[in-house]
């Protein structure tokens, strides 16, 4: 078992960096000293491997999320954390990752869209749902359509047509593309709480 976790270890940190194309078995065999023999006992191709890596994000981006929903003092500041873990994790990942999942490994790809717009797509009405409850959100707003509005709109960010890589920042894209949201859904009450938060955030 020590075996198999340091092979998706392995290739969960290169698949991030370099993207899943760019890296191949023979490399994660060779970063981890062992055969390309070795990792074919544990995963019997590349896509078992690719989807054993989208396993580790998909657990990793749920327990995020919950320990960010429970840690908030309100909707508001929820959006807030996650922004931040979302600015982190982008600091380390290769933008065409979500390319090379969609391109070359169908399954895997399923496993994560299914993630996006199942437990994403709940994670994001229930935040709009929360937010309207404390009158930090405009109540008359249609949160279905808000909600796929909010998943489009931070899944652009990896569309080279609309972003090219390396013209813009990641972690700048996702401010701008979450201040136009939350500057569209919030009250005057909530728009008050974004620039406490914002300012919070510049001292620190």
């Amino acid at each position: 078992m020590e075996n198999q976790e340091r092979i998706v270890q392995k290739a969960h940190e290169l698949f991030m960096r370099y993207g899943i194309r760019s890296v191949s078995m023979d490399e994660i065999a060779a970063h981890l000293g062992i055969s390309k023999k070795t990792i074919y006992q544990y995963y019997q191709d590349k896509d078992a491997l690719v989807e054993a890596v989208v396993d580790i994000e998909i657990g990793l981006n749920e327990s995020m999320c919950k320990t960010h929903r429970e840690a908030s003092d309100n909707a508001l500041h929820e959006i807030f954390l996650a922004t931040e873990m979302t600015q982190e994790m982008l600091e380390n990942m290769n933008p065409a990752i979500l390319y090379d999942l969609e391109k070359y490994h169908p399954k895997a790809s399923k496993k994560f869209y299914n993630h996006k717009n199942k437990f994403l797509y709940e994670i994001i009405k229930t935040n709009l749902e929360r937010g309207i409850q404390e009158e930090l959100y405009r109540p008359e707003m249609n949160t279905d359509i808000i909600t796929r509005l909010r998943l489009a709109s931070i899944f652009s960010v990896f569309n080279p047509e609309l972003f090219p890589h390396g013209k813009n920042v990641l972690a700048t894209i996702i401010d701008e593309i979450t201040d136009h949201f939350l500057y569209g859904i919030t009250t005057a009450k909530g728009q008050k709480l974004i620039l406490k938060y914002k300012q919070q955030r510049s001292k620190k």
